[in-house]
């Protein structure tokens, strides 16, 4: 009997131990695949890279080609394609990260950032922006408007999160359900005003509007790519410390404070890393939906619940499915660009379902 009862004791262990080595290895598996996937997006396109000219045009090897063409590949590669291949896998990171980090704290594989209102909040922002600037009050700001519309999407997150968290927080203690439920709000108060300014708006600004409601990477620079590396870096750094706090939550918040997590101070930080991460993102990228959702539920599924791994490989997985969804949506029409929330919406519903059909027992997954 107490060789039975020994085997049973060790056996989970050895299959968490199992778990846990299996999963090790996910981390430099994403980042070969990453690497990977940005070769490919670095040689596709309207004007397209052979690979064989890609290491002289990146200049590391000699150049094989005429000047005039070694010249133009150079040109399309580090002012256009790189930035928006790495601003692209940076906004994919931060939003699936974001998604990660919303469904440890609610403990819901379903949660997701675009339900607390931070996207529609900068949205709206983006949008009123884009309408304003067009009117003759805003005459004096035209020239402005391509920088104007991120950093009002921008700002329209940040005073989102402000307004949640004054709405949910109460002697100092927050309410997840309370933060739940006026993001739910907000997103239906920010949606009626993106309707009203489609409304009003004319053709040129309901185009504008509409590209940007979908998302796009097409204006991705050197300079945007430099405002998400310090967020990225930063929530990054913040996603070691409150890993352990994530894994605790989901015994509930009672076993959680007992097992010594500071638990008001954990969803401050989280709440915050979460509308900073997607704040960031939409002021870059525009809305793009199912990342956050679709991204950590399936790593779960993979390499576990443990957040130490699940949240870089969250930004891995995440920019992984960026960019490989924005190199498809600027060649499937190319030379015309296909937004790229389209592409992610149709990979991300079905996805969706079948999370909800799993969770009813309907789906194998």
């Amino acid at each position: 009997m107490s060789v039975a009862l020994g085997t049973d004791a060790r056996s989970p262990r050895r299959r968490a131990a199992a778990g846990r080595r299996s999963a090790s290895f996910a981390l430099p598996l994403l980042l070969v695949l990453l690497a990977l996937t940005a070769i490919v997006a670095l040689t596709v396109g309207a004007a397209g890279i052979p690979l064989s000219r890609l290491p002289a045009a990146l200049g590391l090897a000699g150049n094989t080609a005429g000047e005039g063409m070694a010249a133009r590949d150079q040109l399309v590669l580090w002012s256009i394609r790189i930035p928006r291949i790495v601003a692209t896998a940076m906004v994919g990171g931060l939003l699936a990260a974001a998604g990660a980090i919303m469904q440890g704290l609610f403990r819901n594989p379903l949660a997701d950032p675009a339900l607390v209102g931070v996207s529609s909040g900068g949205a709206l922002a983006a949008a009123s922006a884009i309408v304003f600037t067009d009117s003759r009050f805003g005459e004096a700001l035209r020239f402005l408007q391509t920088e104007l519309s991120p950093l009002a999407a921008f700002a329209g997150s940040l005073v989102t999160t402000a307004v949640l968290y004054g709405i949910s927080s109460r002697s100092g203690r927050t309410s997840i359900a309370v933060f739940l439920l006026a993001g739910v709000a907000i997103t239906a108060i920010a949606n009626a005003g993106i309707g009203l300014l489609v409304f009003v708006a004319d053709d040129r600004q309901l185009r504008d509007i509409t590209f940007w409601l979908l998302g796009s990477m097409s204006g991705a620079t050197w300079t945007k790519a430099a405002v998400l590396a310090p967020i990225l870096i930063v929530g990054l750094v913040a996603c070691a410390f409150i890993a352990r706090g994530l894994d605790l939550l989901v015994l509930g918040e009672a076993d959680a404070f007992h097992g010594g997590v500071d638990v008001e101070r954990l969803k401050r930080i989280s709440i915050v890393m979460v509308s900073a991460m997607t704040g960031v993102a939409v002021s870059i990228s525009g809305v793009i939906g199912f990342v956050g959702i679709v991204v950590p539920h399936l790593l779960r599924l993979v390499i576990g619940p443990e957040h130490r791994l699940l949240l870089p490989a969250s930004v891995l997985s995440g920019a992984i499915l960026m960019v490989g969804a924005d190199t498809l949506a600027r060649t499937i029409v190319a030379p015309a660009e296909m937004p790229i929330g389209i592409l992610t919406a149709a990979v991300g519903a079905p996805v969706f379902l079948v999370i909800l059909l799993r969770q009813r027992g309907l789906a194998p997954l």
